[in-house]
């Protein structure tokens, strides 16, 4: 009986224990139910996340947007510091050498026979950085800073080898403009779309400090690359090298340098080699160049370029009749502005008089204009003892400026009639609209010109920093070029070409010697025309590099454009009296 009793008992605590267990896994259950369906609601893709604010910080508002697009954290590109080249150091001096050979001669006169090299030795330069295996082709975005202990100064950013889609891109849009001192984005090889191309134009005019954009090696089959030099792109350099572009891209591209009624007024250069433009894109380009003022460097060179390309490239640069639709744009520029011609004429024009008053009687505004030329001399007398005039802003316009001045010069005191007043607003504000896009870019080229050609080949200290007043760039009046002096010949009407382009690259080309005629005949009208009629922001053509096309280096006209081009070199130094006189005597 006693058995029994044990192996009952035995049995009652394993059932217990069975029941317990039980009960545990139960509750586990319970606890992981709960638990996966707290996962499953926070991972909820319809829950709306909390609006996140960008830092200025690239690397943190990066990932943060990667992970609000559902990216998983080896899939975010990582952000880097771009690797740099070590340092070479600097060979030691040989005197400091022989100084350390003295004294440690003199301290120990018993040098050792076998003295260890290796410890005086320094260890050599450190040139490669191991990574693990599959590193190196994992997507990565490499940035420079300021200092590289505060990153929100990112300057720089470059993307190496891997495509960027519309998911990236948007990204970016919300990153990038918040990044205060971002002035170069450096893309190579990352395979964009159209769309995405529309969308970096969109919002690339929105990064305050962006002026440098290089997309190089990259195919776009639409080749709508112009988007990204509209007329609201603040980009001042593009590099396009490399990318495939054709006559179609190249079309594109010079409609959006210029067209009788736009124009891209902020751009400098463009690099445009290593493409496929023949001389249907050159001509393209140079028609973009027609109405550019701002554009002060151009490369076509490693392209199809010949010599029907060049010759329409030298027209731009010399002279070119203008076209029926540039005659009826310039007449409309005319009609707003006032004519200079019209000043001249007595009576005012029809539009301005009063209802009832024929056109032989004159207007009350001529009867003061009159009655003020003839008080002219007293009052300069009377106002000669005080004190100077406040200096007058010159106007744009020239033909507006002289008749401004001489409404100031004849008394302010006097109130100017309606309709004198209407005709100085027409004069001086009238085609304003149109006329700030040209100003701009005429600024900005005239700017950007005086400065590259004084500064290139001097070193300048901190005393000379600040320049003097007659080194100092001049702000030379802006143009519209429809509204330069026009030459009529064989009924037609001939303008000057673009004065403002200094550099042109037009190297490893298949222009023959009829190109380089071209091309001469273009430099020398405007050397010519320079010394007729000298401006500071004008120059012409400074560098021309025509290496590597199909033509001899011993060829004439080559030779002689080399020459030509070599004086006005911003890097030229001439001899000096000294050498030719050594030369002569030798």
């Amino acid at each position: 009986m006693s058995s029994t009793g044990g192996e009952t008992s035995k049995m009652n605590s394993f059932v217990k224990k069975v029941k317990m267990g039980k009960r545990v896994e139960k509750m586990m259950k319970d606890k992981s139910g709960t638990t996966t369906g707290q996962e499953i609601a926070d991972d909820d893709p319809n829950k709306t996340p909390e609006p996140y604010t960008c830092t200025g910080i690239f690397e943190a508002d990066f990932t943060e947007f990667c992970r609000r697009n559902h990216l998983k954290d080896n899939e975010i590109p990582a952000v880097v510091i771009r690797p740099k080249p070590p340092g070479i150091q600097p060979p030691p001096d040989a005197k400091s050498k022989d100084s350390k050979d003295s004294k440690d001669a003199s301290k120990d006169p018993t040098p050792d026979e076998s003295p260890d090299t290796g410890s005086q030795e320094d260890p050599p330069p450190k040139t490669y950085v191991t990574k693990e295996k599959y590193a190196y082709f994992r997507p990565v975005i490499q940035v420079e800073m300021e200092n590289d202990e505060k990153p929100i100064t990112v300057t720089e950013i470059y993307i190496r080898g891997w495509k960027i889609d519309l998911l990236m891109v948007g990204i970016f849009k919300q990153c990038w403009p918040t990044i205060e001192k971002l002035s170069v984005v450096n893309l190579w090889n990352v395979n964009l779309s159209e769309a995405v191309i529309k969308e970096f134009a969109s919002f690339l005019p929105q990064c305050p400090n962006l002026k440098t954009l290089a997309i190089d090696g990259t195919i776009c089959v639409e080749e709508s690359w112009a988007l990204l030099i509209g007329e609201e792109s603040l980009l001042t350099s593009l590099s396009l090298r490399n990318n495939g572009i054709t006559d179609k891209g190249a079309a594109m591209i010079g409609k959006a340098l210029s067209t009788v009624k736009t124009c891209n007024k902020n751009l400098i250069s463009l690099n445009l080699s290593g493409n496929k433009i023949s001389d249907i894109g050159a001509t393209s380009i140079a028609q973009g160049l027609r109405m550019n003022r701002a554009l002060l460097s151009l490369s076509l060179a490693n392209n199809n370029v010949s010599n029907e390309g060049a010759k329409r490239l030298a027209e731009v640069l010399s002279r070119f009749p203008l076209t029926h639709e540039e005659v009826v744009e310039r007449r409309k520029l005319l009609s707003e502005k006032g004519s200079p011609d019209r000043g001249l004429v007595k009576s005012p024009p029809p539009s301005r008089r009063g209802d009832n008053r024929p056109g032989s009687v004159r207007s009350s505004s001529h009867m003061d204009k009159t009655d003020k030329k003839r008080d002219k001399s007293s009052k300069k007398k009377q106002d000669g003892k005080k004190g100077e005039k406040e200096k007058e802003d010159t106007r744009s316009i020239r033909s507006s400026a002289e008749g401004c001045k001489s409404e100031k010069d004849h008394g302010k005191s006097n109130k100017i009639p309606m309709d004198g007043k209407k005709d100085k607003d027409d004069a001086t504000k009238g085609g304003s609209k149109k006329d700030d896009k040209w100003k701009k870019g005429f600024m900005k080229a005239s700017i950007a010109a005086d400065t590259m050609t004084k500064t290139k080949g001097k070193k300048t200290s901190s005393k000379d920093k600040r320049l003097p007043e007659s080194d100092s760039p001049e702000m030379v009046e802006a143009i519209n070029p429809l509204l330069e002096q026009v030459e009529n010949m064989d009924n037609q009407l001939w303008i000057p070409g673009n004065r403002c382009m200094i550099n042109l690259n037009l190297s490893r080309n298949n222009i023959t010697e009829i190109g380089m005629k071209s091309l001469l005949l273009a430099v020398q009208y405007q050397i010519t025309l320079l010394n007729l009629t000298p401006s500071p922001a004008l120059k012409g053509i400074l560098r021309m590099s025509l290496n590597g096309n199909a033509v001899k280096k011993t060829d004439e006209t080559f030779m002689k454009l080399q020459e030509v081009l070599l004086t006005r070199d911003p890097y030229y130094k001439p001899p000096e009296k000294g050498e030719d006189n050594q030369s002569l005597a030798g």
